[in-house]
């Protein structure tokens, strides 16, 4: 089968299309037909070595894959041969979605709705997962609780404003300026520029935010928590955050995204329904894989990168 495997970390230009076994199905797993792999920044990260792979090289990057069930293992029940699936390759353990053909447990899966084409269902599974499990599983958001989204329009932020509203959040957002209508369409009740405005002079009582950057940006998101709300931090956690979480009373967590069935489902079931929506950007060939690291990487792209084989 034809895959994009690097033998070295470095530039989008260690990528390279090679022909690699037809990978089986072990126990609990499918072989997934792939229709579409979606781009997220820990691609590129697991690509330059920032964040090494757990297995070495060489190394088949990407977790996000949608398609079509080739094959189940032995003891799989919940899928057969020919249905339409999504979801996410156990992370960070188990990349290998830039391909021809994937395996994964059948439960890091669900169902394609049949309202969303392939390309939309592969670019949802990390960032969505990630966005579904900080504010439901990890932040436990409720009816009419106050939460704040940094980076509204980003990967994970222009889909955790969604499942905020999802779960009957009053949602204050931030994006530039360019984006803020596009983060108001949906769902955010406020949307302030991440420019002029520090978001802890504009909001002091939310219950929950979700903060997928470092620095200043994460110190002043802990401003805007109240006493006994949680900040959900997606990158980790440093001596001056977690000083100012105890100073200010704020439960500081911070997650990786985890292969979740449930999670999946859910994801499903809201984009049956339209209640989630994926931007994507542009679809590119397998073969560019290297390309479309170039163009996520530059920052001038809004909405998800997707590859299809």
């Amino acid at each position: 089968m034809r895959a994009i495997s690097q033998n070295t970390y470095g530039g989008p230009e260690v990528l390279t299309e090679t022909e690699l076994p037809l990978p089986e199905p072990g126990v609990g797993e499918i072989r997934v037909r792939v229709a579409a792999a979606g781009v997220n920044p820990t691609d590129w990260k697991h690509r330059d070595g920032t964040i090494p792979y757990d297995h070495g090289l060489p190394a088949t990057t990407g977790w996000d894959v949608a398609g079509v069930v080739d094959k189940a293992g032995p003891g799989v029940t919940i899928f057969d041969e020919g249905d339409a699936v999504f979801g996410m390759l156990p992370y960070p353990y188990e990349p290998g979605g830039y391909a021809e053909y994937a395996t994964g447990p059948a439960r890091a899966f669900a169902a394609k709705p049949d309202s969303i084409d392939f390309a939309q269902a592969a670019a949802l599974p990390l960032a969505a997962l990630t966005a579904w499990q900080a504010l439901n599983d990890t932040a436990r958001v409720t009816r009419g609780q106050r939460v704040l989204i940094q980076g509204g329009a980003g990967g994970v932020g222009h889909l955790a404003v969604q499942i905020a509203r999802h779960l009957g959040a009053d949602v204050t957002a931030t994006a530039s300026a360019a984006d803020a209508e596009f983060v108001r369409s949906l769902g955010a009740d406020r949307v302030f520029d991440y420019r002029t405005t520090t978001i802890g002079d504009v909001l002091t009582d939310a219950d929950a935010a979700l903060v997928p950057l470092t620095g200043q940006t994460r110190l002043d998101s802990l401003r805007a928590v109240r006493r006994g709300g949680v900040l959900v931090s997606l990158l980790g956690a440093d001596d001056a955050a977690l000083a100012l979480a105890g100073e200010r009373g704020v439960r500081y967590r911070s997650m990786m995204v985890q292969s979740d069935h449930a999670g999946m489902r859910a994801i499903a079931d809201m984009a049956a329904t339209g209640a989630l929506r994926v931007k994507v950007h542009s679809t590119l060939p397998l073969s560019s894989a290297a390309e479309a690291h170039r163009l996520a990487e530059s920052g001038g792209i809004a909405g998800k990168l997707v590859l299809i084989p």
